[in-house]
């Protein structure tokens, strides 16, 4: 057991992305889209917590090979009921990178839920509407084609 060898294989050009959503209040989905979020711009917070996880990712699953990343890009769109986020990974490796662009926008997903979550607690201190659902790879890549 332990991580899969990958000495023989090519060094070829890979992409990966992953979505996924975050459901929200529609009152904080407003304060969102008005930029009234006390701890200040969440896209840009969570495009930056995604971007460093997506480098990290081999430290955090243990059977990752640490890949040299050569972007990472972190969209969002609001939606009535919250935020969808994509995360595109691109490297020159003999693996893929499907991992990397899950991480990172898992990341993503939960740096927004943290930074408006003092507006979806309710009076129990719990979080009744607030979910995160609908992670996926939606694309794979390798040298150019569909691996």
């Amino acid at each position: 057991m332990g991580m899969v060898d990958v000495t023989e294989k090519p060094v070829v050009r890979r992409q990966a992305e992953a979505v996924g959503r975050i459901h929200l209040a529609p009152e904080t989905v407003r304060k969102i889209a008005e930029g009234e979020i006390k701890k200040g711009d969440p896209f840009l917070v969570a495009e930056v917590a995604a971007m460093n996880a997506a480098k990290q990712t081999h430290l955090l699953i243990p059977h990752c090979h640490q890949i040299p990343l050569d972007t990472v890009t972190v969209g969002f769109e609001l939606i009535d009921d919250g935020v969808e986020v994509r995360c595109l990974v691109r490297a020159q490796a003999r693996t893929g990178v499907e991992m990397e662009a899950l991480v990172g926008v898992t990341i993503a997903l939960n740096t927004l839920w943290d930074m408006v979550k003092y507006l979806e607690k309710d009076g129990q201190g719990q979080y009744p509407a607030t979910s995160i659902t609908d992670i996926r790879v939606i694309r794979k890549e390798k040298g150019g084609e569909n691996d």
